[in-house]
């Protein structure tokens, strides 16, 4: 008998900042905790790291069990810092010079810490600490729409964006205030554990996935899912896990525990679109991905995504894009080492 391969394991280090927001701290790793429950490809390592072993929040509870600064970060870490306000519930004002000590600690370290392969993931103002810490520089990121021009004079070799949730720029992934570090931890999690673990951890903290208001396009796979109905969820997580599939209404209706007719209904009222568009719209994101990911000629592209041939494939493309799938595969290719 085989053995049960070993999850993988992905080591991630929260770093607790003196007057942390708690939010900052709490809905990210809550993302991450629900996708240790639901699915067994790989395991999220969570450590609580700072200069001090227990700080006040925003709220005026206190956060202990903290750990040390490490001496070295494994490969391949993720380390998320946390933001803090200086607005308590209490409105105190005393002990800032001490938390400011403590923060130029936790500047030092990232500094010394971060390279290469060591993912950094900023929530709110934690920006601020990587941007005093030169991380950075040369880098897209955001940050909290009140603090954006403080960021820009922390690190004016950067390229600050407003009016985004996060942004990924390579090994640096930074978010907007406070809530919108879900959005990036919901984004991350798709990435590393598919896009239907992400959805599911959504669903279960009543939140809905979104992109930033300046991103080019709404990412296909989150299409349709900006609605709490059970039914067509139920669906629409079939149609995710398995594009490909011969999806016929009835078939899915079987999936929703509905009628064929009563879930054609739902899919218009709460996804605003058929069930055949959804179906097809997960298809051509698929098919996207292959394009971008694989050297696939289109006519394996279009079975793999489910598509009867490559016509049916054009034509649902078409109907989505205003630019045909060979530029899409031209922009990967030039982004790689030595592209055009």
């Amino acid at each position: 008998m085989s053995a049960t391969p070993a999850l993988a394991n992905v080591p991630v280090y929260v770093v607790v900042p003196p007057r942390v927001l708690l939010l900052d701290l709490a809905g990210p790793i809550e993302v991450l905790r629900k996708a240790n429950l639901i699915q067994d490809a790989l395991r999220f390592a969570i450590a609580y790291i700072g200069p001090s072993p227990m700080v006040g929040s925003s709220i005026g509870l206190a956060v202990a069990g903290i750990d040390p600064l490490p001496e070295r970060l494994p490969d391949g870490a993720l380390v998320v810092i946390s933001g803090s306000t200086t607005a308590l519930i209490e409105n105190a004002s005393t002990g800032l010079e001490a938390d400011a000590v403590l923060e130029a600690d936790i500047v030092a370290w990232l500094k010394r810490s971060i390279r290469p392969g060591i993912r950094l993931a900023s929530i709110c103002s934690g920006a601020l600490l990587a941007a005093r810490a030169g991380l950075l520089d040369g880098h897209d990121c955001t940050t909290h729409h009140a603090i954006t021009a403080e960021l820009s004079r922390l690190a004016p070799a950067a390229h600050v964006r407003e009016n985004r949730l996060y942004v990924e720029d390579g090994e640096r992934l930074t978010s907007a205030g406070i809530t919108a570090g879900v959005d990036l931890m919901l984004h991350i999690v798709a990435q590393m554990a598919g896009h239907a673990c992400a959805l599911a951890i959504a669903r279960y903290l009543v939140v809905y996935l979104r992109r930033g208001g300046a991103d080019p396009q709404l990412s296909p796979w989150l299409e349709g899912r900006n609605h709490i109905h059970p039914a067509v969820h139920r669906a629409q997580d079939a149609v995710t896990a398995d594009p490909a599939r011969d999806w016929s209404v009835s078939a899915l209706a079987g999936v929703a525990a509905a009628s064929s007719r009563n879930l054609s209904r739902l899919f218009n009222e709460h996804a605003s679109m058929t069930v055949t568009e959804y179906v097809n719209r997960m298809r051509v994101a698929l098919a996207r991905d292959l394009l971008t990911g694989s050297q696939l000629d289109i006519e394996n592209i279009a079975a793999r995504a489910g598509f009867a041939s490559p016509r049916q494939f054009r034509r649902a493309w078409n109907r989505l894009h205003d630019f045909p799938p060979s530029r899409i595969r031209n922009k990967a290719i030039a982004s790689l080492p030595g592209g055009a």
